[in-house]
C-alpha cells in the first residue's frame, strides 16, 4: 500500500523598483506609459550595442540575500541565456547560470502545522522580457517592460503543501516591500511564480527510483527534489507550473496539479516532465510544452559584461541598512502583550506597522493594537493620523471619554472632523443620582439581582447610560449598583 509526499519548490519573480532598467538608462516605471515609448536600441537587441549593469539593482539583489539569510558570493558574473520568443528581441536574456549573486538562505514562516524553515537555493538577477497583448488572431508586442531589472529566488524543493507554498509567498511579499525593493504587487506582474510540484510515493515494498527522476529535470528546484535516507521512496516527476500571479492562484493551481498527479500513480500512468500552464476560469492546469533542460538554453558567460567581486560592494554598509523585519516586529509586538493574531495582522503590512507605533506612542500598545485592528482596520488608517487616534485614545485611557462616545468620535475623524474631548464623562456624584433613578424605576430587575439573577445588570446598566447619555463610566455604573442594592 502506497502513501504519497507532495513536494514544491518555487521559483519567484520579483520586478525591483529601481529608475532606470537593468543593462541602459531608460525608465523603468511602465505602468501608464504608452506601448513601446520606454525602449532604447539597447533594450530592444538592436546590433552591436553594449550593456551596462544598474549598480543599485545589484545591490537590492545582495540586500535581499542578507535579509534572507543567504551567502553572498565572493564572485559572480552575468550570463546569456538563449531562448526564442517574440517579445525577446535579442533571442537571449541575460541572467545568470552558475555563478548567482546569492546562494543558499532561508525563510521561517508559520503554518497550520507549526513552524517551518524553508530554505533557499539561490538568489540570481537578470533582465524581464516585454510583454504580449492577445486579441483574437493577433498578437501584440509591447517592449516597455524589456529590461526591467528581475530578482529570482529559487526554494529548494521543501515545501510540502499547496497551504505553505501561499504562506512562503506572502511572507516573502512582506519581506520585499519592507525592503524597499519591489511594489511585489502579483496582480500587475511585479511578483510572479513557477511552481514545481511532484508527488513522492512511500512504498513499504522498496521498489526502486521510478523513472524520469527530478535529477534529469532541468529546472532550478528540481535537482535533489527529495533528500530522504530511506530506501522506500519513490521520487516523483517534477512538473513546473508557469506564471502564478496571486496567492490564492498558487495554492489554488497546486491543489490541483497535486490532486491530477496523485489520480495518475493511482491509475499507473506515468507523470510527464512538463511545463504546464494555469487556466484560472477553469480551475485546471494544462500542458504547454516538454520542459527545458539547462542544455536547451545554451549558456555561456556574457562576454559585454564583466565579473563581479562582493568586495566591489559596500556588504556591511548594506546589512547596516536592513530594516526590522516582519518576523521580528512581530516577535516584538508579542513581548509588548499584543496577542499572536494581531501581532500578524499589524506586522505583515509595513504601513499597518507603522500607524501602529505612531499611535501607541501616545497609548498603551494592547489599546492601540485593539482599536486599529477591530474598529479602524485597513482603510482607515489612511484617512485618521495616528495622532488623532492616539489623541482620542488617550482620552479614553484616561477616563475623560467613554467607550461609546470614543466610538462616535472616531467616526468623526473618520468623516474628518475634529472631536470635541471637552464634553467628559459625567461625575461619580452624577451617576449615583441617575443610579438612584433607574433602580426606583426598575423594581424587578433590582429584586432578580438580588436573588442572584446577575443576568439582569445588564438591563440596569443600560439603563443609566441611557439617563446619562452615554456619558457614564460603566466600571463606576457597575460598581455603584451593586453597593447601592446590596447596602
Amino acid at each position: 500500500m502506497s502513501e504519497f509526499k507532495t513536494v514544491i519548490g518555487l521559483e519567484i519573480h520579483v520586478q525591483l523598483k529601481t529608475k532606470s532598467k537593468m543593462f541602459c538608462g531608460c525608465n523603468n516605471n511602465a505602468e501608464e506609459a504608452a506601448p513601446n515609448s520606454l525602449v532604447c536600441p539597447v533594450c530592444m537587441g538592436m546590433p552591436g550595442v553594449l550593456p551596462v549593469a544598474n549598480k543599485r539593482a545589484i545591490e537590492w539583489t545582495l540586500k535581499t540575500g542578507l535579509a534572507l539569510n543567504s551567502e553572498i558570493a565572493e564572485k559572480s558574473r552575468f550570463d546569456r541565456k538563449h531562448y526564442y520568443y517574440p517579445d525577446l528581441p535579442k533571442n537571449y536574456q541575460i541572467s545568470q547560470f552558475d555563478l548567482p549573486f546569492c546562494n543558499g538562505g532561508f525563510l521561517e514562516v508559520e503554518t497550520a502545522e507549526g513552524h517551518r524553515k524553508i530554505e533557499l537555493k539561490r538568489i540570481h538577477l537578470e533582465e524581464d522580457a516585454g510583454k504580449l497583448i492577445h486579441s483574437g488572431d493577433d498578437s501584440l508586442v509591447d517592449l516597455n517592460r524589456t529590461g526591467t531589472p528581475l530578482m529570482e529566488i529559487v526554494t529548494e524543493p521543501v515545501i510540502e503543501s499547496p497551504a505553505d507554498a501561499k504562506i512562503f509567498m506572502q511572507e516573502l511579499r512582506s519581506i520585499l516591500r519592507y525592503l524597499d525593493v519591489s511594489s511585489a504587487d502579483m496582480e500587475k506582474g511585479h511578483l510572479r511564480c513557477d511552481a514545481n510540484i511532484s508527488i513522492a510515493q512511500i512504498d513499504d515494498r522498496h521498489p526502486e527510483q521510478s523513472e524520469g527522476s527530478p535529477a534529469d529535470a532541468g529546472s532550478e528546484t528540481s535537482s535533489e527534489i527529495l533528500r530522504f535516507a530511506q530506501n522506500d521512496i519513490v521520487l516523483g516527476t517534477p512538473v513546473e507550473i508557469k506564471n502564478l500571479n496571486s496567492f490564492r492562484m498558487v495554492e489554488k493551481a497546486l491543489i490541483f496539479e497535486e490532486q491530477r498527479q496523485i489520480g495518475l500513480i493511482e491509475e499507473g500512468e506515468k507523470i510527464k516532465k512538463e511545463t504546464r500552464g494555469w487556466n484560472d476560469s477553469k480551475g485546471e492546469s494544462y500542458s504547454q510544452r516538454s520542459k527545458e533542460v539547462a542544455q536547451d538554453y545554451r549558456y555561456f558567460p556574457e562576454p559585454d559584461l564583466p565579473p563581479f567581486e562582493s568586495s566591489a560592494f559596500n556588504i556591511e554598509k548594506i546589512k547596516s541598512e536592513l530594516p526590522e523585519l516582519p518576523a521580528q516586529k512581530r516577535k516584538r509586538y508579542v513581548d509588548m502583550g499584543i496577542k499572536q493574531s494581531d501581532a500578524e495582522i499589524l506586522a505583515t503590512d509595513q504601513e499597518m506597522a507603522k500607524y501602529f507605533e505612531g499611535v501607541s506612542k501616545a497609548v498603551t500598545p494592547i489599546l492601540a493594537a485593539n482599536w486599529i485592528i477591530n474598529e479602524l482596520k485597513m482603510d482607515g488608517i489612511l484617512v485618521v493620523s495616528p495622532e488623532d487616534l492616539g489623541e482620542m485614545l488617550q482620552n479614553l485611557e484616561k477616563g475623560k471619554i467613554t467607550g461609546k462616545m470614543a466610538k462616535e468620535n472616531l467616526a468623526k475623524l473618520i468623516a474628518g472632523e475634529k472631536p470635541d474631548y471637552t464634553s467628559e464623562v459625567v461625575s461619580e456624584v452624577e451617576t449615583a443620582k441617575a443610579i438612584d433613578k433607574v433602580i426606583t424605576a426598575n423594581p424587578k430587575p433590582v429584586a432578580d439581582i438580588k436573588a442572584g439573577k446577575t443576568q439582569a445588570m445588564g438591563f440596569l446598566v443600560g439603563q443609566v447610560m441611557r439617563e446619562t447619555q452615554g456619558k457614564a463610566n460603566p466600571e463606576i455604573i457597575n460598581r455603584l449598583i451593586y453597593e447601592k442594592i446590596n447596602c
